[in-house]
């Protein structure tokens, strides 16, 4: 077992190292997010590959979406970068949670991948579902986000569904939640199908774990719309008459929308998280 887990650990390092090389080639992540991108994925496969898989399925689809309809999102964000370089300070704000519970799992299991069951450690089971709640709420948010700005439909203010323009913090559309109940529903998916390959379930364990899907389907609505309830009160949105755009910072040509400005995105995206991954965590004491 000893030497599965160092093996592990050293195809950890040469996945990460990969993975990072090829994401600052293509310009997903700068050299800064590349080294924290390489640091966190090495931590989350050296404690268990169903926990890499939620960090891979999350990075790899984002990015994605962010380079998906680039000519539209820049018409609409007045801060919109075409290549969605993200740096370390994006990439510890969507991992550094999940990277905290990860290795607390790690050192209680002894590196080893275990089921989501409360009979066997509580404690356990709600890190596991912290962590799955986690990627829910980062891969949700992403989807809602780049998708529904790409909507036809004119989007709405979660606090008074009041019509505003397209890239105001806090609005959301019906085709940005239902991206985010899928986002959830592919990290569920992704946890359950590497879980059976990694993880030596009974065959009822086995199959009480596929309530984790719809678990996590509702934990990436429940962490767009709660990063969407932030972003329309304590977050800036206001329309630039200069640049006719929607920009995240008060100025003398700015009117303001909604919010005020007292965190930013990579804030307001942390607080969501950690929300969303407590809730989960809670969820899943119950569930399993």
């Amino acid at each position: 077992m000893e030497e599965f887990v160092l093996l592990r650990c050293l195809l950890s390092l040469l996945i990460s190292f990969a993975i990072a090389y090829r994401s600052l080639r293509k310009k997903s992540l700068d050299l800064s997010g590349a080294i924290a991108g390489f640091l966190v994925l090495s931590i989350h496969i050296a404690a268990g590959f169903s926990y890499g898989i939620l960090i891979l399925v999350f990075f790899f689809t984002s990015s994605k979406l962010t380079k998906f309809g680039v000519e539209k999102k820049k018409m609409v964000d007045a801060d919109f970068k075409e290549s969605g370089q993200r740096n370390w300070m994006q990439v510890m704000c969507n991992s550094a949670i999940a990277t905290a519970l990860v290795v607390s799992v790690g050192v209680m299991t002894g590196w080893q991948d275990r089921c989501l069951d409360t009979k066997d450690s509580v404690r356990i089971t709600c890190l596991i579902g912290g962590i799955i709640g986690h990627y829910a709420c980062c891969n949700g948010d992403t989807w809602s986000s780049e998708y529904g700005v790409l909507s036809n439909a004119s989007p709405r203010l979660i606090t008074s569904f009041k019509k505003v323009p397209k890239g105001t913090n806090g609005a959301v559309t019906v085709d940005g939640l239902l991206a985010a109940v899928a986002a959830g529903t592919v990290i569920g998916l992704a946890y359950y199908l590497l879980g059976l390959a990694t993880t030596l379930c009974s065959p009822s364990l086995a199959r009480r774990q596929l309530l984790i899907i719809p678990v996590s389907a509702i934990a990436g609505l429940f962490g767009s719309l709660i990063d969407s309830l932030l972003g329309a009160t304590i977050q800036f949105s206001g329309y630039c008459k200069l640049r006719k755009k929607v920009v995240g910072k008060p100025g003398p040509t700015v009117k303001c929308i909604t919010g005020t400005d007292i965190l930013g995105n990579n804030g307001v995206n942390f607080v969501s998280i950690l929300i969303t991954t407590l809730l989960t965590a809670t969820a899943c004491s119950y569930i399993f």
